[in-house]
């Protein structure tokens, strides 16, 4: 079963990869993104969109986490399922320390779903450790306290 299970994560980070890399680009631009630059032993891919209230709140606290993070331990991304002006419009008022991306593709509940967001919801944040295949989904508002958490779990199951 571990075998099987461990399959299906490497099957999901490569399509989800893979779709990044053809629909995902720099808010302000047109530079293609994708998640498989993001070279730290942990990333944390977190999609979101500025008309989503819970999404709103996140960011704040998860920014500001993630510049309390080691350098080079931990990679974080926002992907914005949003208009690059709505997405400039926020940042202006809420300033991030990590990158955010915008998906531009058609199909944002494929998009979702390849990062394993199956209800189509908003915020979802996907924590892993690629090298060890670990794989974390988190469905709703994050807090510090629960990235604090998923961190060290994937530390954990990859031996740091």
């Amino acid at each position: 079963m571990k075998k099987v299970y461990a399959f299906m994560l490497a099957v999901a980070a490569a399509a989800s990869s893979h779709a990044v890399a053809a629909d995902v680009q720099s808010w302000n631009g047109s530079t293609p993104q994708s998640t498989a630059a993001l070279k730290a032993p942990v990333r944390i891919i977190n999609l979101w969109a500025t008309w989503c209230g819970p999404c709103r709140k996140e960011m704040p606290e998860m920014s500001a986490w993630y510049k309390k993070q080691k350098k080079g331990s931990v990679d974080m991304v926002g992907i914005a399922l949003d208009s690059s002006e709505n997405i400039g419009k926020f940042l202006k008022q809420t300033p991030v320390s990590y990158p955010i991306w915008r998906y531009a593709g058609k199909d944002s509940r494929g998009f979702m779903k390849g990062f394993g967001n199956t209800v189509g919801a908003l915020p979802f944040t996907v924590v892993e450790a690629p090298k060890c295949g670990y794989k974390q989904a988190v469905l709703g508002e994050v807090t510090a306290e629960k990235l604090d958490e998923v961190l060290k779990s994937a530390q954990a199951k990859c031996g740091r």
